[in-house]
């Protein structure tokens, strides 16, 4: 393990920078989200959460697949460039890393999605330990340890200094790379560490949804959720804005556009979401035909579908992004309580 001054961390990003891109939480307009860091970029280690979760540095809220270009009559084809360059997210917390293990079940699956698995092979994480968990955290609700994170890199933060331990190849591969201003750790460092992870624990146990029961909620319960009254009454304050779904870690579904250039066709992808009435719409129109049924498509694949096909796996890490941002207070809290106050009802 080692150690580096807090008043340190502009030097230890500027070397990071000099060698690949690096990603980290950026204030801008009194919103922080992770950007590209430069030498003017206003740092934000201490908010919790960023208000889009990092996803975008693996899966970008937009992205060009291809172009076809118009010569006449001649027309080529030009694939999207995969990313060839190595970059740092720096800055991610536990439930986030988790998120990310969530699209890797999806993008990394047969057939391989070529762009993000570029970005996944070219990119390392540096995973920050929560220093204070918020009221709307429920990580520990799927397994996630916000106190030890697990990525390429793992830091804690307190009142003077970072530490910084590496945990895999990639991980250790940065850590040779800025080495010269890391300081190594002492047995008393690793107490403070320890002192750290249990402050963390322990402030998680007191926290209101920690206690969150998933029961009732697995790959065999498709019938007896699908088909519950509940639906029909939770649903009814929901906007159909997609909120939820730009804020989560998890949610990887996107639409495909041709945008004409004028002397060509763009084709790109970028984010969508279940919640939109046009979603998945096809000639025939949609198989989804009320919000109704689209709420309760969000909820079954995070707690059911997903689980289903992924051993277990959930497509929810706790957060807690849609608990403070939906503008109807409707989120999988919400959900997974309503069904709890039902007595599971079929």
């Amino acid at each position: 393990m080692y150690k580096i001054a807090k008043e340190n961390l502009s030097a230890l990003f500027r070397k990071i920078a000099a060698s690949q891109e690096l990603y980290l939480p950026v204030k801008v307009s009194d919103q922080v989200n992770f950007r590209v860091w430069s030498e003017d970029a206003q740092v934000d280690l201490n908010t919790l959460k960023t208000v889009k979760s990092p996803k975008d540095a693996f899966f970008p809220q937009c992205e060009n697949l291809y172009s076809v270009k118009k010569e006449g009559r001649k027309l080529s084809v030009e694939p999207g460039t995969l990313k060839e360059a190595d970059f740092v997210v720096f800055g991610m917390k536990a439930c986030d890393v988790q998120g990310i293990k969530v699209l890797d079940k999806v993008f990394l699956a047969d057939p391989v999605d070529t762009y993000y698995a570029a970005r996944r092979e070219h990119g390392t994480i540096v995973a920050m330990a929560c220093h204070e968990p918020e009221e709307s955290c429920f990580c520990k609700v799927f397994g996630i340890d916000c106190a030890d994170p697990a990525s390429d890199v793992a830091v804690w933060m307190t009142e003077k200094e970072l530490y910084w331990k590496p945990l895999t190849e990639k991980g250790q591969t940065l850590t040779e790379s800025v080495k010269e201003l890391l300081e190594r750790a002492d047995q008393k460092d690793e107490e403070t560490i320890e002192e750290e992870k249990t402050k963390i624990r322990s402030i998680v146990e007191k926290l209101p949804y920690s206690g969150l029961s998933m029961e009732g909620w697995n790959g065999d319960a498709l019938t007896e959720r699908f088909n519950s009254a509940v639906w029909e009454e939770l649903y009814k304050p929901c906007l159909a804005c997609g909120t939820c779904t730009f804020v989560c870690p998890t949610c990887q579904c996107y639409d495909i556009k041709d945008y004409d250039t004028g002397h060509g066709i763009q084709r790109y992808r970028c984010w969508d979401s279940c919640m939109y009435s046009d979603f998945t719409m096809m000639a025939h129109g949609n198989n989804r035909t009320s919000q109704m049924q689209r709420f309760r498509q969000r909820f079954m694949h995070k707690l059911v579908y997903f689980p289903a096909n992924n051993d277990g796996m959930y497509s929810c890490v706790g957060c807690g992004r849609c608990v403070e941002k939906c503008p109807a207070s409707l989120n999988i809290v919400k959900v997974v309580k309503a069904f709890q106050k039902a007595g599971g009802e079929k």
